[in-house]
């Protein structure tokens, strides 16, 4: 069992899907010579500032994480392949639980993190994914805290 403190940052207002984590479905324009994905605007629910955008590569079946930032408001998308997000929820009494959300390049969506919140990821597709991510901040080594794949109990073959 895990003995975790989390204080939330309540730092904007959107769609709350659970503890300040916004899932949003982005528009895909359909072009005859391709398409035109969207990603973020600077008015979009979860966008607080602009830090820096990188890519993230993860292999089939490799988990990254446990993370959580202290300052940094993630928004994740996934260009190409398949990840699944994994957020954990500790309740006052200590117990914890998960919530499960899917990104893909088929379902275009935008995956908010706010501060504070643990987080870890599998690549489930084939050879690899790869997450973008729009953060607020430029990323600090001082900024993130990590843990172990084992402090916190999750089944992760059960992601395939």
């Amino acid at each position: 069992m895990i003995t975790l403190i989390m204080q939330r940052k309540k730092v904007y207002s959107g769609h709350k899907m659970s503890n300040d984590i916004i899932l949003t479905k982005e528009n895909i324009m359909q072009l005859e010579a391709g398409e035109v994905r969207h990603v973020v605007k600077s008015i979009s629910k979860g966008f607080i500032s602009f830090g820096e955008a990188y890519f993230s590569k993860i292999n089939y079946g490799y988990v990254k994480g446990w993370k959580r930032h202290k300052e940094m408001t993630l928004n994740l998308v996934v260009p190409f392949g398949k990840v699944v997000f994994i957020i954990l929820h500790i309740e006052k009494n200590e117990n914890y639980n998960f919530n499960e959300y899917e990104l893909s390049a088929d379902n275009n969506n935008r995956l908010t993190i706010p501060p504070s919140t643990w987080f870890a990821f599998k690549g489930i597709e084939k050879p690899f994914s790869l997450v973008l991510n729009i953060a607020s901040i430029i990323h600090d080594r001082d900024e993130v805290e990590s843990l172990d794949l084992n402090q916190i109990e999750y089944d992760w073959e059960k992601l395939k």
